[in-house]
């Protein structure tokens, strides 16, 4: 089969690939729908991620499909069915599990290999985190189930609740994402981000308030981006979401929020950045600071409720497609700047 191999740094490339065969617990499902994702953005520009994928493997993450093949064991699958797959599982038996943090495994499993006509699904996978769909669902939507998880977990670590006011950093799918959510759970959203297609959307999603972050790097007071916001904003928020993973967004995050606030820092920036916080600020303001990272088996379950219940829909994340063959010239055009939110790949037979 045709699948997109990651070789290294900006190097992916669509090869023929041997199926293998199955071991026991584990399935095989053909690709329905598999969409684009801005981890796998980092990995490309990267060429590996420590943790999720090593080249040469294949690529992408987020995926749902049809079952087509069963190994002994898998025990309550079987061929037909259609399931959303996510890209880890955890292992239930370390410390961190112990702690109902299963995002934080000690053995985390992860899955690699969306971009392809098929996946192998482990049996750990299979048994902990795949799940059946509605009949109705479309695997386009089903594939959103993975990052959506990730942000009910820093929804819910966060306390979003009904009545506060929340400012979400970023305008990317995860910021648009905690936009949706904010805003269902009854928050009065703003938004801060770049692109008009996407500020639109953040519009649309629910965000009573949006900004144009590219016109505050403009402002005299420096090089800050948010210095002239935070003339207008500083201490304004109950619950600040920096979706972004850059430092001078980390470092504005505190001070956007007000006093007895929480800040969530959900972007991951570059290995090896440092930040400079005001301790005075944090201290007497008697802030809370957390980072969410990854998902759990809980928060799959709940993301996948919001897709069926129409919450949240693919037509509001998914404004593109390309073939297969089309996707090493997608990622160096998302890598020049590319807004698009997400794009669904056409993995084809």
């Amino acid at each position: 089969m045709k699948a997109a191999v990651l070789h290294g740094k900006e190097d992916v490339r669509i090869e023929e690939v041997p199926e293998r065969s199955l071991d026991d617990g584990e399935v095989r499902v053909k690709i329905g729908a598999a969409l684009t994702c801005g981890t796998d953005l980092k990995v490309f520009k990267r060429g590996y991620h420590a943790k999720m994928i090593v080249p040469p493997a294949v690529f992408g993450h987020e995926l749902a499909g049809e079952i087509v093949e069963t190994a002994s064991g898998a025990g309550e699958w079987s061929v037909g069915e259609r399931v959303v797959v996510l890209n880890s599982a955890p292992c239930s038996q370390c410390d961190s599990c112990g702690r109902d943090q299963q995002g934080l495994c000690d053995d985390l499993l992860f899955l690699n290999g969306a971009y392809a006509g098929s996946v192998v699904v482990p049996a750990r996978i299979a048994s902990k985190n795949m799940l059946r769909l509605r009949p109705e669902t479309p695997f386009v939507a089903a594939a959103l189930c993975e990052p959506l998880a990730c942000v009910v977990l820093g929804a819910t670590e966060s306390g979003l609740a009904r009545g506060q006011k929340v400012l979400v950093i970023g305008s990317g799918p995860i910021g648009l994402m905690f936009v949706r959510l904010a805003s269902f759970l009854g928050c009065d959203v703003t938004l801060i981000g770049r692109g008009e297609s996407r500020l639109n959307a953040g519009r649309k999603l629910g965000a009573s308030n949006v900004h144009e972050a590219a016109s505050a790097s403009a402002s005299a007071l420096g090089p800050d981006p948010f210095a002239m916001l935070l003339q207008e904003w500083k201490g304004r928020f109950d619950v600040v979401i920096e979706a972004v993973g850059k430092p001078e967004a980390w470092e504005a995050a505190v001070r956007f929020v007000r006093k007895g606030g929480r800040v969530n820092f959900f972007g991951g920036c570059p290995s090896g950045t440092m930040v400079r916080l005001d301790t005075g600020l944090i201290h007497y303001s008697n802030l809370t600071l957390n980072a969410s990272f990854h998902h759990t088996p809980a928060t799959t379950r709940r993301a996948l409720e919001l897709i069926e219940q129409g919450v949240v829909r693919s037509e509001d994340f998914v404004d593109g497609a390309c073939d297969l063959d089309e996707l090493p010239e997608l990622f160096k055009s998302m890598a020049s700047g590319n807004r698009a939110i997400k794009t669904l790949v056409n993995v084809g037979e």
